[in-house]
């Protein structure tokens, strides 16, 4: 989870409507977010919490309910800063490993439009090496990466590259998005799970079903 996600916006409290499920996903109108959506990246974070510093281990994911780490995990600050920014630095160095089925997926999808990433990490070329690791059968020119900086700043990215839908698992970015005219599909994670009007997958078949309406 990339540091910018380290904490969360005030949630809105304007009313939004349920939002219907399109009929269509245009392909080239796509993006996705990557920590929580395609990379497991806390799977990581607390299994290096109790090999590196034998610390959290009666700590499991669904206990990671919010943005702000301190607030959901007992683990000190300094640890939770440090492995963060690891995770951000080499994820491509550790054993950080895609959500299932987010490859078949996203191989499948680049075979008729190019991927698109767009997260709020500060570096873009460690997940970049990441994603091409991961994503080996798809040409590198088919994938690319906009890193933000900054979770706020995603809905400008994203209007720039003409998107129309945006997988992510960060309820606020939703609630951003959606005021932009940009549809978010939220993909659930202990983190999200307040109430919301947004389209939801649970994992990457229930999206695909989504992207290729089967």
């Amino acid at each position: 989870m990339a540091r910018p996600q380290h904490y969360a916006s005030p949630m809105s409290p304007k009313p939004l409507l349920p939002q219907p499920l399109p009929v269509r996903i245009p392909k080239d109108r796509l993006a996705f977010d990557i920590d929580g959506v395609v990379a497991d990246i806390m799977t990581t974070f607390l299994a290096l919490a109790r090999e590196r510093y034998d610390q959290g281990h009666h700590l499991r994911y669904e206990h990671i309910t919010t943005f702000y780490l301190e607030d959901c995990l007992d683990l000190p600050p300094a640890i939770i800063d440090a492995l963060i920014r690891e995770l951000i630095d080499r994820p491509h160095e550790l054993p950080v490993e895609p959500f299932p089925h987010a490859v078949p997926v996203l191989t499948r999808l680049a075979g008729e439009a190019p991927l698109l990433f767009v997260t709020a990490r500060d570096r873009r070329r460690p997940i970049e090496h990441w994603l091409h690791r991961h994503l080996a059968p798809v040409p590198p020119a088919a994938i690319r990466v906009l890193a933000t900086g900054d979770p706020d700043t995603k809905t400008h990215y994203l209007k720039d590259h003409g998107i129309q839908f945006f997988v992510e698992d960060r309820l606020e970015t939703c609630l951003q998005l959606a005021g932009h005219g940009i549809t978010p599909i939220l993909f659930a994670q202990p983190w999200n799970r307040q109430p919301h009007p947004f389209i939801e997958v649970a994992d990457w078949p229930e999206l695909a079903g989504l992207i290729f309406a089967e």
